[in-house]
């Protein structure tokens, strides 16, 4: 990973590095998945011409529905769950000890051809070796294309069309949606059993979160990710998961932001600044994980930490139901087993 903390890099090299929440609130207004790109998506493979109206609103068109898929790592594990392969992949897909990332699902690694796995790495000679047919992405900030980097995207769009989904400005339900338009589009059965099964069971995920907020009004959760040398306390909601938290009642400490609005910036002597019940950390590679901060003598004071109440957060969630299921249900036992130490 580039190093997350130098001024020189870009709000999109920020998120991607760890740190950051997606972006969101203080970005011009975009759709938010009941736009017509919702309702214009083709809905099923057929033969003949395909197409499908992405979050920019631009859409894509092919003479026969795409089968060679290139896509981020997360948005090709989300499609995977819906019975769409890719066969290619960039962003965080290998971690160091060359196991698979948690941003990849349950995708085999080894079955697909991987392009780039860290920020601004990504082969255009494979990726053309590919014979792409349709690229996809997800998109933080509105027109970037997430991993896609700046330098080498004018020859990258050239070779295929291209499909970049909502990852900031969103909510949970809305970003899966859209992701299921587009596995449908490209083939899917969405009304599979597996597939109607996990949305029952996110559905139900989701009350169980509703209750357990409302019935728990007084804890206080706190979205963290560390860095050797900053913590940083995200604003819920300007990040699709967090969000959708904050909408089915959990309370959240919101940060004094700094300027590009999204999170605040902690030295490691300060970070008691905040009172907190659970602590929420970002679980991506790229950022420091609870374990590796036990030389942190003020993390080790921390009420939540004492207590041990802390839990990941998935700062990137796999936009499918069988993926986003989990989350809500983990939060939720979380929030109904914490006790108030703040």
């Amino acid at each position: 990973m580039p190093n997350v903390r130098t001024t020189s890099l870009s709000r999109r090299g920020l998120l991607a590095a760890g740190g950051a929440v997606g972006l969101g609130a203080v970005l011009a207004a975009c759709g938010d998945g009941d736009s017509d790109a919702t309702k214009e998506s083709s809905g099923s493979a057929k033969s003949g011409p395909w197409t499908f109206k992405d979050d920019r609103g631009l859409t894509a068109k092919a003479g026969s529905t795409p089968k060679n898929i290139v896509a981020f790592i997360g948005v090709a594990a989300a499609l995977h769950d819906y019975g769409i392969e890719c066969k290619g992949v960039f962003g965080p897909t290998k971690t160091a000890d060359g196991k698979a990332d948690v941003q990849a699902g349950d995708l085999d690694i080894s079955k697909v051809e991987v392009l780039g796995n860290v920020w601004g790495e990504f082969n255009v000679e494979k990726y053309t070796g590919l014979a792409p047919e349709l690229l996809v992405t997800a998109m933080w900030e509105k027109d970037a294309l997430w991993y896609v980097p700046d330098e080498s995207k004018d020859k990258i769009l050239k070779l295929a069309p291209s499909v970049a989904l909502w990852a900031a400005q969103t909510t949970v339900p809305k970003a899966i949606q859209r992701h299921e338009d587009l596995a449908a589009s490209l083939g899917a059965d969405i009304k599979a059993t597996k597939i109607t099964e996990a949305k029952t069971r996110f559905e139900a995920a989701a009350a169980r979160l509703r209750a357990a907020a409302k019935s728990q009004p007084n804890i206080k959760v706190m979205v963290g990710s560390a860095s050797q040398d900053l913590f940083y306390v995200s604003l819920a909601k300007t990040s699709a998961d967090t969000l959708y938290f904050q909408e089915l009642g959990v309370q959240f400490v919101e940060p004094k932001v700094n300027a590009a609005g999204f999170f605040e910036e902690l030295s490691w002597e300060n970070v008691d600044k905040y009172e907190a019940d659970i602590i929420m950390m970002d679980n991506r590679s790229s950022a420091l994980q609870p374990d590796a901060l036990t030389s942190k003598p003020t993390w080790a004071q921390l009420p939540a930490v004492k207590a041990g109440q802390v839990v990941p957060r998935t700062t990137e969630p796999i936009y499918s139901y069988d993926k986003c299921a989990p989350i809500l249900e983990d939060l939720a036992e979380a929030i109904e087993k914490a006790k108030k130490v703040s």
